[in-house]
Protein backbone atom coordinates (compact mmCIF):
# COMPACT_ATOMS: atom_id res chain seq x y z
CA UNK A 1 0.00 0.00 0.00
CA UNK A 2 3.00 2.65 1.08
CA UNK A 3 4.83 1.25 -1.77
CA UNK A 4 1.97 2.31 -4.41
CA UNK A 5 1.35 5.47 -2.38
CA UNK A 6 5.01 6.92 -3.68
CA UNK A 7 5.02 5.22 -7.08
CA UNK A 8 1.56 5.16 -8.31
CA UNK A 9 -0.13 8.10 -6.00
CA UNK A 10 -3.91 8.27 -6.02
CA UNK A 11 -4.69 6.54 -9.59
CA UNK A 12 -2.07 3.30 -8.28
CA UNK A 13 -3.84 2.81 -4.69
CA UNK A 14 -7.58 2.62 -6.52
CA UNK A 15 -6.27 0.54 -9.05
CA UNK A 16 -5.25 -2.19 -6.42
CA UNK A 17 -8.34 -1.03 -4.14
CA UNK A 18 -10.38 -2.16 -6.73
CA UNK A 19 -8.73 -5.18 -7.40
CA UNK A 20 -8.86 -6.55 -4.19
CA UNK A 21 -12.81 -5.62 -3.79
CA UNK A 22 -13.16 -7.67 -7.26
CA UNK A 23 -15.03 -4.30 -8.26
CA UNK A 24 -14.94 -0.32 -8.27
CA UNK A 25 -13.37 2.33 -6.16
CA UNK A 26 -13.66 5.70 -6.29
CA UNK A 27 -13.15 9.10 -4.66
CA UNK A 28 -16.44 11.06 -4.91
CA UNK A 29 -16.60 14.99 -4.03
CA UNK A 30 -19.35 16.03 -1.84
CA UNK A 31 -22.05 16.91 -4.63
CA UNK A 32 -21.85 13.16 -6.01
CA UNK A 33 -19.03 14.06 -9.31
CA UNK A 34 -17.02 10.69 -9.83
CA UNK A 35 -12.95 12.74 -8.92
CA UNK A 36 -10.72 9.25 -9.43
CA UNK A 37 -12.17 6.06 -10.40
CA UNK A 38 -11.10 2.01 -11.13
CA UNK A 39 -12.73 -0.89 -11.84
CA UNK A 40 -10.83 -4.70 -11.68
CA UNK A 41 -12.08 -4.88 -15.36
CA UNK A 42 -13.65 -2.66 -17.97
CA UNK A 43 -16.83 -4.06 -17.84
CA UNK A 44 -17.52 -3.97 -13.82
CA UNK A 45 -20.64 -2.41 -12.55
CA UNK A 46 -20.64 1.49 -12.36
CA UNK A 47 -22.87 2.10 -9.37
CA UNK A 48 -25.55 4.84 -8.66
CA UNK A 49 -22.53 6.88 -7.38
CA UNK A 50 -24.35 10.02 -6.32
CA UNK A 51 -27.05 8.54 -4.53
CA UNK A 52 -24.88 6.31 -2.83
CA UNK A 53 -22.18 9.20 -1.53
CA UNK A 54 -25.63 11.72 -1.33
CA UNK A 55 -27.28 8.95 1.16
CA UNK A 56 -23.35 8.07 2.77
CA UNK A 57 -22.58 11.60 3.39
CA UNK A 58 -25.58 12.84 4.60
CA UNK A 59 -25.62 9.74 7.18
CA UNK A 60 -21.74 10.38 8.15
CA UNK A 61 -23.06 13.70 9.41
CA UNK A 62 -25.74 13.12 11.13
CA UNK A 63 -24.35 10.51 13.09
CA UNK A 64 -20.70 11.57 13.50
CA UNK A 65 -19.02 8.07 12.62
CA UNK A 66 -15.70 7.57 10.29
CA UNK A 67 -17.28 4.96 7.78
CA UNK A 68 -20.51 3.85 6.65
CA UNK A 69 -21.96 0.73 4.53
CA UNK A 70 -24.89 0.90 1.76
CA UNK A 71 -26.08 -2.31 0.81
CA UNK A 72 -27.45 -2.37 -2.35
CA UNK A 73 -29.26 -5.75 -3.49
CA UNK A 74 -25.89 -7.68 -4.94
CA UNK A 75 -23.17 -5.21 -3.88
CA UNK A 76 -22.38 -3.54 -0.99
CA UNK A 77 -20.99 0.35 -0.89
CA UNK A 78 -18.32 1.07 1.82
CA UNK A 79 -17.61 4.55 1.98
CA UNK A 80 -14.98 6.58 3.84
CA UNK A 81 -14.64 10.24 4.35
CA UNK A 82 -10.78 11.33 3.32
CA UNK A 83 -9.14 15.37 3.69
CA UNK A 84 -7.29 17.02 1.55
CA UNK A 85 -6.71 19.66 3.84
CA UNK A 86 -4.27 18.96 7.39
CA UNK A 87 -6.05 18.97 10.46
CA UNK A 88 -7.48 22.58 11.68
CA UNK A 89 -6.72 24.14 7.78
CA UNK A 90 -9.75 25.42 5.78
CA UNK A 91 -12.76 23.35 5.16
CA UNK A 92 -12.67 19.68 6.36
CA UNK A 93 -15.03 18.80 4.24
CA UNK A 94 -13.40 16.21 1.78
CA UNK A 95 -14.17 13.28 -0.81
CA UNK A 96 -15.36 10.14 -0.09
CA UNK A 97 -13.24 7.02 -0.88
CA UNK A 98 -16.05 4.98 -1.79
CA UNK A 99 -16.12 1.11 -2.88
CA UNK A 100 -18.49 -1.14 -4.04
CA UNK A 101 -17.62 -4.95 -3.83
CA UNK A 102 -20.08 -8.32 -4.18
CA UNK A 103 -21.72 -9.36 -1.57
CA UNK A 104 -20.61 -10.93 0.84
CA UNK A 105 -18.22 -8.51 1.56
CA UNK A 106 -14.48 -10.04 1.41
CA UNK A 107 -13.02 -10.65 5.25
CA UNK A 108 -10.79 -8.05 6.41
CA UNK A 109 -12.09 -5.52 3.27
CA UNK A 110 -13.41 -2.75 5.15
CA UNK A 111 -10.34 -2.69 7.68
CA UNK A 112 -7.79 -2.47 5.09
CA UNK A 113 -10.09 0.34 3.79
CA UNK A 114 -9.69 2.17 7.40
CA UNK A 115 -6.15 1.45 7.01
CA UNK A 116 -5.92 3.01 3.18
CA UNK A 117 -7.59 6.06 3.99
CA UNK A 118 -4.48 7.55 5.42
CA UNK A 119 -1.99 7.26 2.31
CA UNK A 120 -4.40 8.19 0.43
CA UNK A 121 -5.72 11.29 1.51
CA UNK A 122 -1.65 12.40 2.05
CA UNK A 123 -1.32 11.26 -1.69
CA UNK A 124 -4.28 13.79 -2.34
CA UNK A 125 -2.78 16.67 -0.25
CA UNK A 126 0.53 15.72 -2.44
CA UNK A 127 -1.22 15.96 -5.49
CA UNK A 128 -3.43 18.95 -5.13
CA UNK A 129 -0.30 20.79 -3.71
CA UNK A 130 1.51 19.68 -7.06
CA UNK A 131 -1.26 21.13 -9.16
CA UNK A 132 -0.60 24.77 -7.26
CA UNK A 133 2.69 24.41 -7.42
CA UNK A 134 2.42 23.84 -11.22
CA UNK A 135 0.17 26.83 -11.69
CA UNK A 136 1.80 29.45 -9.57
CA UNK A 137 5.35 28.22 -12.06
CA UNK A 138 2.90 28.72 -15.34
CA UNK A 139 1.96 32.20 -14.20
CA UNK A 140 5.39 33.15 -13.24
CA UNK A 141 6.68 31.69 -16.72
CA UNK A 142 3.96 33.44 -18.46
CA UNK A 143 4.77 36.49 -16.23
CA UNK A 144 8.70 36.43 -17.21
CA UNK A 145 7.61 35.39 -20.82
CA UNK A 146 5.48 38.99 -21.10
CA UNK A 147 8.52 40.77 -19.60
CA UNK A 148 10.91 39.94 -21.94
CA UNK A 149 8.15 40.21 -24.95
CA UNK A 150 7.85 43.87 -23.49
CA UNK A 151 12.10 43.79 -23.59
CA UNK A 152 12.23 42.63 -27.45
CA UNK A 153 9.41 45.51 -28.38
CA UNK A 154 11.05 48.45 -26.48
CA UNK A 155 8.72 49.15 -23.92
CA UNK A 156 11.32 49.37 -21.17
CA UNK A 157 9.72 51.13 -18.68
CA UNK A 158 6.66 49.08 -18.71
CA UNK A 159 9.22 45.69 -18.61
CA UNK A 160 10.40 46.95 -15.60
CA UNK A 161 7.64 47.51 -13.76
CA UNK A 162 6.08 44.20 -14.62
CA UNK A 163 9.63 42.86 -13.05
CA UNK A 164 9.21 44.57 -10.28
CA UNK A 165 7.13 41.79 -8.53
CA UNK A 166 9.08 38.87 -9.83
CA UNK A 167 13.17 38.16 -9.12
CA UNK A 168 15.52 38.79 -9.75
CA UNK A 169 15.64 42.87 -11.20
CA UNK A 170 16.32 43.24 -14.52
CA UNK A 171 19.90 44.21 -14.73
CA UNK A 172 21.63 46.73 -16.66
CA UNK A 173 23.72 46.33 -19.45
CA UNK A 174 23.27 42.85 -20.25
CA UNK A 175 24.61 39.69 -22.06
CA UNK A 176 21.65 37.85 -23.68
CA UNK A 177 22.19 34.10 -23.61
CA UNK A 178 20.21 31.46 -25.90
CA UNK A 179 20.48 28.22 -24.47
CA UNK A 180 19.78 25.43 -26.78
CA UNK A 181 18.35 21.88 -24.74
CA UNK A 182 17.64 18.22 -25.51
CA UNK A 183 14.36 16.94 -25.84
CA UNK A 184 12.39 17.64 -22.47
CA UNK A 185 15.41 18.68 -20.13
CA UNK A 186 15.18 22.63 -20.27
CA UNK A 187 13.48 22.51 -16.93
CA UNK A 188 16.72 20.81 -15.56
CA UNK A 189 19.14 23.25 -17.50
CA UNK A 190 17.05 25.97 -16.08
CA UNK A 191 18.02 24.79 -12.80
CA UNK A 192 21.38 24.30 -13.61
CA UNK A 193 21.51 28.44 -14.93
CA UNK A 194 19.83 29.19 -11.70
CA UNK A 195 23.05 27.37 -9.41
CA UNK A 196 25.49 28.46 -11.86
CA UNK A 197 25.02 32.13 -10.96
CA UNK A 198 23.00 32.32 -8.00
CA UNK A 199 19.71 33.49 -9.34
CA UNK A 200 21.26 36.84 -10.80
CA UNK A 201 19.98 35.81 -14.50
CA UNK A 202 16.16 36.72 -15.69
CA UNK A 203 15.35 32.88 -17.23
CA UNK A 204 13.03 32.78 -19.57
CA UNK A 205 11.42 29.59 -21.52
CA UNK A 206 11.43 30.71 -24.94
CA UNK A 207 7.50 30.88 -26.59
CA UNK A 208 9.23 30.20 -29.84
CA UNK A 209 11.45 27.67 -29.53
CA UNK A 210 10.22 24.56 -27.46
CA UNK A 211 14.01 23.60 -26.59
CA UNK A 212 15.42 27.12 -26.14
CA UNK A 213 16.01 28.50 -23.08
CA UNK A 214 16.90 32.87 -22.93
CA UNK A 215 19.05 34.38 -19.83
CA UNK A 216 19.20 37.91 -19.67
CA UNK A 217 22.77 38.25 -17.58
CA UNK A 218 24.08 41.23 -15.78
CA UNK A 219 27.33 41.82 -18.18
CA UNK A 220 30.55 42.39 -17.06
CA UNK A 221 31.12 45.75 -15.88
CA UNK A 222 34.46 44.88 -14.22
CA UNK A 223 37.57 42.28 -14.52
CA UNK A 224 36.27 38.86 -13.03
CA UNK A 225 37.58 37.30 -10.14
CA UNK A 226 40.66 34.92 -10.59
CA UNK A 227 38.86 31.56 -11.29
CA UNK A 228 35.82 33.25 -11.77
CA UNK A 229 33.65 31.27 -14.76
CA UNK A 230 31.10 33.06 -16.80
CA UNK A 231 27.85 31.86 -16.41
CA UNK A 232 26.90 30.49 -20.16
CA UNK A 233 30.21 28.62 -20.18
CA UNK A 234 29.59 27.33 -16.76
CA UNK A 235 26.11 26.22 -18.01
CA UNK A 236 27.75 24.80 -21.89
CA UNK A 237 30.38 22.61 -19.59
CA UNK A 238 28.00 21.47 -17.14
CA UNK A 239 25.01 19.90 -19.15
CA UNK A 240 26.97 18.24 -21.95
CA UNK A 241 24.34 18.18 -24.97
CA UNK A 242 23.24 21.41 -24.16
CA UNK A 243 24.43 24.37 -26.83
CA UNK A 244 24.98 27.71 -26.14
CA UNK A 245 24.66 30.70 -27.59
CA UNK A 246 26.29 34.91 -26.09
CA UNK A 247 25.64 38.23 -27.46
CA UNK A 248 27.87 41.40 -26.58
CA UNK A 249 27.02 43.83 -23.70
CA UNK A 250 24.10 45.72 -24.55
CA UNK A 251 22.35 48.04 -22.82
CA UNK A 252 19.06 46.49 -21.60
CA UNK A 253 17.01 48.63 -23.83
CA UNK A 254 18.28 46.82 -26.45
CA UNK A 255 17.62 43.29 -25.30
CA UNK A 256 15.85 42.85 -28.84
CA UNK A 257 19.43 43.23 -30.46
CA UNK A 258 21.30 40.88 -27.98
CA UNK A 259 18.36 38.29 -28.58
CA UNK A 260 19.40 38.42 -31.94
CA UNK A 261 23.18 38.29 -31.91
CA UNK A 262 23.00 35.34 -29.51
CA UNK A 263 20.85 33.63 -31.83
CA UNK A 264 23.95 33.87 -34.87
CA UNK A 265 26.08 32.86 -31.73
CA UNK A 266 24.54 29.68 -31.24
CA UNK A 267 24.23 28.60 -34.54
CA UNK A 268 27.89 29.17 -35.08
CA UNK A 269 28.11 27.65 -31.76
CA UNK A 270 26.27 23.82 -32.98
CA UNK A 271 29.45 23.31 -35.08
CA UNK A 272 32.63 23.91 -32.55
CA UNK A 273 32.98 21.13 -30.33
CA UNK A 274 32.58 23.06 -26.61
CA UNK A 275 29.21 23.71 -28.09
CA UNK A 276 29.35 27.27 -26.80
CA UNK A 277 30.29 30.72 -28.95
CA UNK A 278 29.93 34.60 -28.15
CA UNK A 279 28.48 37.17 -30.45
CA UNK A 280 31.68 38.83 -32.28
CA UNK A 281 30.98 40.20 -35.54
CA UNK A 282 30.64 43.79 -37.29
CA UNK A 283 27.84 46.20 -35.74
CA UNK A 284 24.51 46.70 -36.20
CA UNK A 285 23.29 48.86 -39.77
CA UNK A 286 21.38 50.97 -37.72
CA UNK A 287 24.25 52.48 -35.79
CA UNK A 288 26.06 53.57 -39.24
CA UNK A 289 22.74 55.11 -41.06
CA UNK A 290 23.33 58.72 -39.73
CA UNK A 291 20.83 61.22 -39.32
CA UNK A 292 19.74 61.02 -42.93
CA UNK A 293 18.99 57.27 -41.92
CA UNK A 294 16.68 58.01 -39.30
CA UNK A 295 14.74 60.53 -41.54
CA UNK A 296 14.31 57.91 -44.06
CA UNK A 297 13.04 55.21 -41.17
CA UNK A 298 10.97 58.13 -39.85
CA UNK A 299 9.54 58.73 -42.90
CA UNK A 300 8.86 55.30 -43.91
CA UNK A 301 6.88 54.51 -40.59
CA UNK A 302 5.23 57.53 -40.46
CA UNK A 303 2.00 56.09 -41.62
CA UNK A 304 2.27 52.84 -39.07
CA UNK A 305 3.43 55.18 -36.54
CA UNK A 306 0.48 57.60 -36.89
CA UNK A 307 -1.94 54.69 -37.40
CA UNK A 308 -5.74 55.02 -35.73
CA UNK A 309 -7.65 51.97 -35.33
CA UNK A 310 -11.32 52.14 -36.99
CA UNK A 311 -12.75 50.42 -34.40
CA UNK A 312 -11.40 49.67 -30.50
CA UNK A 313 -11.00 46.00 -30.98
CA UNK A 314 -8.74 46.48 -33.99
CA UNK A 315 -4.63 46.64 -33.57
CA UNK A 316 -3.71 50.08 -32.67
CA UNK A 317 0.03 51.57 -33.45
CA UNK A 318 1.75 49.93 -30.97
CA UNK A 319 0.25 46.40 -31.54
CA UNK A 320 0.77 46.39 -35.49
CA UNK A 321 4.90 47.72 -34.79
CA UNK A 322 5.18 44.71 -32.27
CA UNK A 323 3.59 42.44 -34.81
CA UNK A 324 6.09 43.46 -37.36
CA UNK A 325 8.94 42.77 -35.18
CA UNK A 326 8.18 39.63 -33.95
CA UNK A 327 7.26 38.50 -37.44
CA UNK A 328 10.68 39.89 -38.74
CA UNK A 329 12.37 37.97 -35.92
CA UNK A 330 10.24 35.16 -35.83
CA UNK A 331 8.83 34.72 -39.64
CA UNK A 332 6.10 31.95 -38.79
CA UNK A 333 6.43 31.60 -35.39
CA UNK A 334 5.27 34.78 -34.67
CA UNK A 335 1.92 33.30 -33.84
CA UNK A 336 3.71 31.50 -30.70
CA UNK A 337 5.50 34.50 -29.76
CA UNK A 338 2.58 36.86 -29.76
CA UNK A 339 -0.09 34.32 -29.01
CA UNK A 340 -2.65 35.16 -31.59
CA UNK A 341 -3.94 32.88 -34.61
CA UNK A 342 -2.73 32.71 -38.01
CA UNK A 343 -4.70 34.26 -39.45
CA UNK A 344 -5.14 37.19 -37.16
CA UNK A 345 -1.34 37.66 -38.23
CA UNK A 346 -1.94 37.67 -42.06
CA UNK A 347 -4.53 40.10 -40.94
CA UNK A 348 -1.94 42.21 -39.18
CA UNK A 349 0.78 41.72 -42.14
CA UNK A 350 -1.87 42.88 -44.65
CA UNK A 351 -2.73 45.98 -43.35
CA UNK A 352 0.99 46.79 -42.27
CA UNK A 353 2.14 46.29 -45.94
CA UNK A 354 -1.02 48.37 -47.18
CA UNK A 355 -0.02 50.93 -44.54
CA UNK A 356 3.55 51.44 -45.49
CA UNK A 357 3.31 50.89 -49.02
CA UNK A 358 5.84 47.11 -49.44
CA UNK A 359 5.11 43.86 -50.50
CA UNK A 360 6.35 41.85 -47.04
CA UNK A 361 6.21 39.01 -49.38
CA UNK A 362 9.42 40.36 -50.94
CA UNK A 363 13.29 40.57 -48.86
CA UNK A 364 14.13 44.02 -50.43
CA UNK A 365 11.33 45.21 -48.48
CA UNK A 366 11.30 42.94 -45.17
CA UNK A 367 14.90 44.41 -45.33
CA UNK A 368 14.03 47.61 -45.40
CA UNK A 369 11.39 47.46 -42.53
CA UNK A 370 13.35 45.74 -40.29
CA UNK A 371 16.04 48.22 -41.47
CA UNK A 372 13.70 51.15 -40.43
CA UNK A 373 12.24 49.27 -36.91
CA UNK A 374 16.22 48.89 -35.61
CA UNK A 375 17.23 52.58 -36.73
CA UNK A 376 14.13 53.48 -35.00
CA UNK A 377 14.88 51.23 -31.26
CA UNK A 378 18.36 52.75 -31.55
CA UNK A 379 19.27 56.21 -29.62
CA UNK A 380 20.13 59.03 -32.01
CA UNK A 381 23.32 59.83 -30.29
CA UNK A 382 24.59 56.21 -30.85
CA UNK A 383 24.40 56.44 -34.48
CA UNK A 384 27.38 57.36 -37.19
CA UNK A 385 26.92 61.20 -37.60
CA UNK A 386 26.81 62.72 -40.89
CA UNK A 387 29.89 63.38 -43.01
CA UNK A 388 30.07 66.78 -44.11
CA UNK A 389 30.62 66.09 -47.89
CA UNK A 390 28.06 63.72 -47.59
CA UNK A 391 24.70 64.99 -49.19
CA UNK A 392 21.02 64.10 -48.03
CA UNK A 393 18.47 62.48 -50.21
CA UNK A 394 16.55 64.26 -51.92
CA UNK A 395 13.08 64.93 -50.19
CA UNK A 396 10.03 63.37 -50.66
CA UNK A 397 11.69 60.03 -50.88
CA UNK A 398 9.73 57.97 -48.59
CA UNK A 399 9.52 55.07 -50.54
CA UNK A 400 11.90 51.85 -49.56
CA UNK A 401 13.56 51.53 -52.88
CA UNK A 402 14.99 55.03 -53.52
CA UNK A 403 15.21 56.07 -50.02
CA UNK A 404 17.02 53.20 -48.92
CA UNK A 405 19.52 53.56 -52.14
CA UNK A 406 20.55 56.45 -51.01
CA UNK A 407 21.49 55.49 -47.55
CA UNK A 408 23.34 52.17 -48.45
CA UNK A 409 25.98 54.37 -50.33
CA UNK A 410 27.02 56.59 -47.18
CA UNK A 411 30.97 55.38 -46.72
CA UNK A 412 30.26 54.08 -42.96
CA UNK A 413 27.38 51.68 -44.39
CA UNK A 414 29.58 51.16 -47.24
CA UNK A 415 32.67 49.77 -44.89
CA UNK A 416 30.07 47.92 -42.79
CA UNK A 417 28.86 46.40 -46.13
CA UNK A 418 32.58 45.05 -46.59
CA UNK A 419 33.20 44.10 -42.83
CA UNK A 420 29.83 40.94 -43.75
CA UNK A 421 30.86 39.99 -46.75
CA UNK A 422 34.68 39.93 -45.97
CA UNK A 423 34.48 36.36 -44.74
CA UNK A 424 32.94 35.29 -47.90
CA UNK A 425 34.67 37.28 -50.47
CA UNK A 426 34.86 35.64 -53.84
CA UNK A 427 32.60 33.04 -52.72
CA UNK A 428 29.24 34.29 -53.01
CA UNK A 429 27.56 32.55 -55.75
CA UNK A 430 25.32 30.78 -52.92
CA UNK A 431 24.73 33.63 -51.17
CA UNK A 432 23.64 35.78 -53.83
CA UNK A 433 21.24 32.90 -55.06
CA UNK A 434 19.76 32.72 -52.28
CA UNK A 435 19.34 36.22 -51.04
CA UNK A 436 18.20 37.09 -54.86
CA UNK A 437 15.32 33.78 -54.89
CA UNK A 438 13.90 35.39 -51.52
CA UNK A 439 16.04 33.28 -48.96
CA UNK A 440 13.88 29.99 -49.90
CA UNK A 441 15.68 27.16 -50.96
CA UNK A 442 13.96 25.89 -53.51
CA UNK A 443 14.13 28.15 -56.45
CA UNK A 444 17.85 28.45 -54.62
CA UNK A 445 18.54 25.16 -55.61
CA UNK A 446 16.73 24.89 -59.16
CA UNK A 447 18.92 28.23 -60.08
CA UNK A 448 21.99 26.64 -59.02
CA UNK A 449 21.70 23.34 -60.31
CA UNK A 450 22.24 20.81 -57.29
CA UNK A 451 19.58 19.15 -54.34
CA UNK A 452 17.40 20.92 -51.39
CA UNK A 453 19.96 19.61 -49.11
CA UNK A 454 23.05 20.49 -51.31
CA UNK A 455 22.06 24.03 -50.59
CA UNK A 456 21.22 23.51 -47.09
CA UNK A 457 24.74 22.17 -46.41
CA UNK A 458 26.75 25.08 -48.23
CA UNK A 459 24.30 27.22 -46.20
CA UNK A 460 25.47 25.78 -43.14
CA UNK A 461 28.85 26.60 -43.64
CA UNK A 462 28.75 29.85 -44.66
CA UNK A 463 26.57 30.19 -41.42
CA UNK A 464 30.36 29.13 -39.49
CA UNK A 465 31.87 31.50 -41.86
CA UNK A 466 29.67 34.48 -41.34
CA UNK A 467 29.05 33.37 -37.50
CA UNK A 468 25.43 34.42 -38.56
CA UNK A 469 22.09 32.28 -38.16
CA UNK A 470 21.12 31.96 -42.01
CA UNK A 471 18.64 28.80 -42.13
CA UNK A 472 16.54 29.54 -38.78
CA UNK A 473 14.79 32.95 -37.86
CA UNK A 474 16.13 35.09 -36.66
CA UNK A 475 18.24 34.99 -39.76
CA UNK A 476 20.90 37.57 -40.86
CA UNK A 477 19.21 37.35 -44.65
CA UNK A 478 17.69 41.00 -44.11
CA UNK A 479 21.33 42.03 -42.81
CA UNK A 480 23.01 40.14 -45.85
CA UNK A 481 20.96 41.50 -48.55
CA UNK A 482 21.38 45.09 -47.41
CA UNK A 483 24.93 44.52 -47.53
CA UNK A 484 25.06 42.64 -50.90
CA UNK A 485 22.74 45.85 -52.27
CA UNK A 486 25.13 48.39 -51.16
CA UNK A 487 28.01 46.67 -52.37
CA UNK A 488 26.11 46.50 -55.99
CA UNK A 489 25.30 50.21 -55.80
CA UNK A 490 28.92 51.08 -55.29
CA UNK A 491 30.30 48.99 -58.12
CA UNK A 492 27.59 50.60 -60.48
CA UNK A 493 28.31 53.95 -59.20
Amino acid sequence: MHRLARTGGTAGLLRWLAGRAEGWAGLVGPDGTVLHAAARTAGAMVPDVAGLVAEGASALTERGVQAYAVDTGASTALLFPLSVLPPGVGDDTGPVLAVVTPRPVATGLATLLADVVLPLSLCLQAETLERKRRRVDLAESRGREAVLHLLMTGQLSIAQQVAGALRPRLPDPVRVCVVECSGGGRDEVARVCVDADGGRSWIVRCPVYARHLILVMPAETEEPEPGAVPTDETVAARVGDCVVGVSEPVPLADTATGYRQAFHALAVARELPSRHARFGVSPDPALVVGPAGRRWADELLNPLLTHVPRRPQDPGSQELLATAASWLAFSSHATGHLKVHRNTLAARLRLIGELLGLDLHRLADQAALDLALRVRSTPAPACTPEPAQSGSPASGTSKAAGGLDAILVRPAVRDWADRQLAPVLGAEETLRTWVRCEGRLGPAAAELGISVPGVRKRLTRLETVLQRSLLRPPSARYDLWLALRSRDLTAAG
